[in-house]
């Protein structure tokens, strides 16, 4: 049989404000256990929440990118469930009345573009955290993750493999660091995913039973145990078994999922409206003054890309993955007039040298005005393409050099003197007859051998469409 995979992704992307959603304790990371839990984390008798206006704002901003619809209403609901870091016994989410609703975000799988619908984008606080770790086989709770602002996205179930999952994760990732509302630290929780996973027999529009994945904090781990998972559920099914709906961790030493225990449903969470909250009204003007404030996105930016500097549209895509990214090429395509080139060197070079370094763009010894430098040279003739990539390699390790000290010290300037290049051709057409006899016998390959060899006695340094011209010439 044939099976097909069905995803759906819970994102938990926490917003970057200073303090938290009800209170005013800090939302800093890395300070000692409960250093943050304020009186309202701990749920001390007769403390009320007060909402954070800029929860509200960078939630809105989220729904405009998703080009969603923004309820201007809100209420805030209690999820009631016991578990030893909920020190309330219930979180404080939205159910029916979600900020945001009915959003679609494009995702870009190898060549092809698809869109994912996003259901919907709710406000909700985060709960603490449980602490094992070297307390002699006791438990622990750190409140300081409690109330921690969190907008849970999730999507339509329309993602069909894991590199499609993957995917929308790096797509929305991308699209919450852009608008500066979340700061994408996954190893710190700031960004987590639940995925959905379920099979069907391909063809079936009924969905098969699906299970959580939970907090999984990296996109090689989501990767990694959606593929696990789908297998797992395809051996059940095929050996005449049946899906437990059930929520799942992911070992990522082991690289296999397991059951945690069986999934709730919405009503084992007896959901009612939060009394002590009143509704959260957003104005016709807060809405269209946050329309106003709105960066330049993505898919905008690479549009002008295209329109502005002749790039390709997947060059476009890649440059715009981020805000430094896009910045880093912008201003290295407009020092160097040279948009094309740009593109091509910080998706080649560029990309695989930080990668092999495991650099971020920011870390780059080749600054944008350094690389500028670097495809004007090539522009003027000073560099052929060959040349080009040795000046790159000495630009990397001597990062306080200018491209014209590297070519100096190492030799690079392309000939381009119509005389010493006119030399070299006539000594190489004397000493290949054999070839020549052959271009002019019809075989255009001989060609390419006489220009190899010209360039081989150039040490590299010749330019290869001068050498080129020469020889036609001389053997028309």
């Amino acid at each position: 049989m044939t099976w097909e995979t069905v995803i759906g992704l819970e994102i938990h992307v926490q917003l970057n404000t200073q303090s938290k959603i009800f209170s005013g304790a800090s939302t800093a990371f890395g300070a000692e256990p409960n250093a943050h839990a304020s009186v309202v984390e701990c749920a001390l008798p007769g403390v009320l929440p007060v909402m954070n206006r800029e929860v509200v704002e960078k939630a809105i901003k989220l729904g405009l990118a998703l080009d969603a619809k923004i309820n201007q209403k809100n209420v805030f609901d209690r999820k009631n469930y016991f578990y030893p870091d909920l020190p309330k016994g219930y979180q404080i989410s939205q159910l029916d009345l979600p900020i945001v609703e009915h959003g679609k975000l494009e995702i870009v799988v190898g060549d092809t573009v698809k869109t994912i619908n996003v259901t919907r984008a709710h406000m909700e606080e985060d709960a603490g955290k449980s602490v094992h770790e070297g307390l002699n086989g006791a438990t622990g709770i750190d409140l300081n993750r409690a109330g921690t602002p969190l907008l849970e996205v999730v999507s339509e179930p329309e993602m069909r493999s894991a590199a499609e999952a993957v995917a929308y994760a790096k797509a929305l990732h991308g699209l919450v660091t852009w608008l500066d509302i979340c700061d994408g630290n996954m190893a710190e929780g700031s960004f987590r995913v639940d995925a959905n996973v379920s099979v069907r027999p391909k063809g079936q529009v009924e969905f098969g039973t699906r299970r959580e994945i939970k907090n999984l904090n990296s996109f090689r781990f989501l990767e990694q145990a959606i593929n696990y998972e789908v297998d797992a559920q395809i051996e059940i099914l095929e050996d005449g078994g049946k899906v437990q709906q059930a929520t799942m961790l992911f070992d990522p030493e082991k690289g296999e999922t397991r059951v945690m225990r069986l999934k709730e449903d919405a009503h084992d969470y007896r959901y009612f409206p939060d009394p002590d909250l009143l509704p959260v009204i957003i104005s016709d003007g807060q809405l269209q003054k946050a329309k106003d404030e709105m960066p330049e996105l993505p898919k905008e930016m690479a549009a002008r890309f295209v329109a502005d500097y002749g790039v390709s549209d997947y060059d476009a895509r890649l440059l715009t993955a981020s805000r430094i990214q896009a910045a880093y090429f912008e201003e290295a395509a407009k020092a160097s007039g040279q948009g094309k080139s740009v593109a091509n060197w910080m998706n080649g070079e560029l990309a695989a040298a930080l990668h092999k370094a495991e650099l971020g763009l920011p870390e780059s010894p080749i600054t944008a005005p350094r690389l500028a430098e670097l495809v004007g040279k090539i522009a003027d003739g000073t560099l052929s393409s060959k040349l080009a990539k040795k000046a790159f390699e000495a630009m990397w390790e001597e990062p306080e050099a200018s491209i014209a000290q590297i070519i100096e010290k190492h030799g690079l300037q392309q000939i381009t003197d119509t005389g010493a290049i006119e030399a070299m051709v006539d000594e190489v057409l004397a000493n290949n007859a054999k070839a020549v006899e052959q271009f002019r016998a019809g075989n255009d390959k001989a060609l390419n051998a006489i220009v190899g060899q010209v360039m081989k006695a150039s040490r590299g340094k010749a330019n290869p469409a001068q050498v080129q011209e020469l020889v036609r010439a001389k053997l028309q």
